[in-house]
């Protein structure tokens, strides 16, 4: 019992348990939420909370933009590499105008089989076996019934000539029942041959078909892609991706032909003549 402001004693008026702390609760939560609200639509304003904080996303796209906009703002200019490539190829044009395939054919077989010839080989040496090779097993026909023996002894200057013999006859059989005795000129359908690789396949393509698939590396294209400073790679495929990229596309299969050319005439392996090269204000390795 309570007492009254009279001094009577009053019921005390029972009181659910729970309800008080419910509505205590539900007021305090109602103004949470509201706070929380507010507080929200504040900092969507930009009033009063901490700054916001860009996403990973934002950032990267607040990058682009900016990007785009001083590229529209400033247009690319080529760069010091991409400007040495095309003087030097310019140069190696004027230099060596008669530069072309060194390996002997009249054709696109002949080209492939004396390609395939020349792994590990020299052109010259290649050049030496091919005649009585082509005389003997002049067509894919003629190639696919060869005994492995007969080629090899006919290739066994070429060194490696187990396993060259062995890919010539299964090239040419490969030749006869996949692509009517025709050599293909797809990159896909000539690296799925035996004995044939990118390299050989690019040589195929840019001078059996005219087609610019890709640049030739051989040993010298590779080391003066590296001397000149247009690649730093020592794989070939590794190479030819750093080279494509200086060089418009017309102009790939020339390309091998004049630094192969100017490989074996001045830019030697052991002694390269420095003195004599008509590269030598742009090449980095001059001495």
């Amino acid at each position: 019992m309570a007492k009254s402001r009279s001094g009577a004693r009053q019921p005390l008026r029972r009181v659910r348990p729970g309800k008080a702390s419910t509505e205590s609760t539900t007021k305090r939560g109602g103004a949470t939420r509201a706070g929380a609200v507010t507080t929200a639509a504040k900092r969507a304003r930009g009033v009063g909370g901490p700054p916001h904080r860009e996403s990973v996303r934002e950032r990267a796209a607040t990058r682009h933009r900016s990007s785009a906009e001083s590229s529209e703002a400033s247009p690319a200019r080529p760069s010091r590499r991409a400007a040495d490539a095309t003087a030097l190829y310019d140069r190696l044009a004027q230099a060596y105008p008669d530069a072309h395939c060194a390996l002997d054919h009249r054709n696109a077989f002949e080209l492939l089989v004396a390609t395939i010839l020349s792994a590990q080989c020299t052109d010259k040496r290649v050049n030496l076996v091919t005649p009585a090779l082509f005389a003997a097993y002049p067509t894919p026909h003629a190639l696919a019934q060869a005994r492995q023996e007969a080629v090899e002894e006919l290739i066994r200057s070429t060194g490696f000539f187990r396993s060259k013999a062995k890919n010539l006859v299964a090239m040419a059989t490969a030749l006869v029942e996949l692509h009517g005795a025709e050599v293909p000129p797809r990159m896909d359908a000539l690296t799925a041959l035996p004995g044939v690789g990118r390299k050989t396949a690019n040589v195929i393509l840019g001078n059996a078909f005219g087609v610019n698939e890709g640049i030739v590396v051989d040993t010298h294209v590779g080391r003066l892609g590296r001397r000149l400073g247009l690649a730093d790679a020592d794989d070939p495929e590794k190479v030819e991706a750093q080279l494509v990229p200086l060089f418009p596309r017309e102009r790939w299969t020339m390309l091998a032909h004049l630094l192969i050319e100017h490989g074996r005439r001045i830019c030697d392996a052991r002694k390269p003549r420095c003195s004599d090269c008509v590269l030598r204000d742009l090449c980095p390795s001059a001495s």
